[in-house]
């Protein structure tokens, strides 16, 4: 074990004893001459996963319930808290050559506390992981459409080229500077799965933190590794809410709630059946996933 590694690695896995390894085993030639420590946080895997990590001799196993996403990687940072970087990695990830000294470098050139990186698919095609900050416009399930204004997603391709400061990516690849997780008190548990890493990027933006892409560290990123269920759709959706709500005054927050009932109820016009649960736990507060501790209220916090 290294004293003082310069990096934390958090892989935070349910059931993913297929993906564990060829993770691991990418990370040596991704980190290159950095120092670091891996740390697996098993939430409650059925599969073998803990026994497999366990079995190898480059990483550090925290095995515990299944707390939540946000949960592990807290539990993974604290495990090494005197490393200076946090590196958050889904196990369906699987990092180029130099991938994590490049997001370094980005982090220390930008003077960024959060760093994602170029994500791409199985086959190599470029994957759309950055995204705009909730409004009320992006609330109406015209994503599609591709405006910036009613649009999370960042499909425009040239938005992929050159390094500059976003409003949040996807949490499957992320660096966070220690700095930057210790102001905010880590990521927020409440979330459970799904907006946690919006929340912590527009927390971090609200206290001076910027979050910066880079497209010269790459990660191919296979997604849904840990499955995808109606449950899980409905914990995606009740949280986008609950994200938004959270920030802003009841009367915007209760349009919002309005505005994704409605997108929901198109989506599942659209053949969409997994929108059945979402649309059931936003009607009916007693619906929503148990894992989330939502308040009776009909809009979510």
């Amino acid at each position: 074990m290294i004293s003082t590694p310069e990096v934390v690695v958090v892989v935070v896995t349910h059931n993913s004893a297929l993906d564990l390894d060829p993770l691991l085993d990418s990370l040596p030639a991704a980190l290159g001459s950095l120092a670091a420590e891996v740390v697996v946080v098993d939430n409650g895997s059925t599969d073998g996963t803990a026994d497999l990590a366990r079995a190898r001799a480059d990483c550090l196993v925290l095995a515990q319930a299944n707390r939540g996403y946000a949960a592990g990687i807290n539990a993974g940072a604290d495990a090494m808290p005197g490393a200076g970087l946090v590196l958050v990695l889904n196990p369906d990830a699987r990092l180029a050559p130099h991938a994590v000294e490049l997001m370094v470098e980005a982090l220390k050139r930008t003077g960024a506390g959060i760093v994602a990186p170029r994500v791409v698919d199985d086959q190599g095609r470029l994957t759309w992981s950055l995204r705009r900050a909730p409004t009320l416009g992006r609330a109406t399930g015209l994503g599609f459409t591709g405006w910036p204004a009613v649009s999370e997603h960042v499909t425009d391709p040239g938005a992929y080229t050159a390094e500059h400061l976003v409003d949040w990516a996807l949490g499957a690849v992320l660096l966070v500077d220690r700095a930057c997780h210790d102001a905010l008190g880590g990521w927020d548990e409440s979330f459970f799965l799904y907006s946690e890493e919006t929340d912590l990027c527009l927390r971090a933006a609200d206290a001076g933190w910027r979050t910066v892409y880079t497209p010269h560290a790459e990660v191919r990123h296979s997604g849904g590794g840990s499955g995808r269920t109606p449950r899980t759709h409905a914990m995606q959706i009740v949280n986008r809410v609950r994200l938004y709500a959270r920030r802003h005054r009841p009367p915007a927050s209760a349009l919002y709630y309005a505005l994704v009932v409605a997108s929901e109820l198109s989506w599942l016009a659209r053949g969409h059946q997994e929108s059945r649960a979402s649309l059931a736990a936003l009607l009916r507060p007693g619906r929503r996933p148990a894992e989330l501790g939502c308040p009776p209220a009909l809009v979510p916090r």
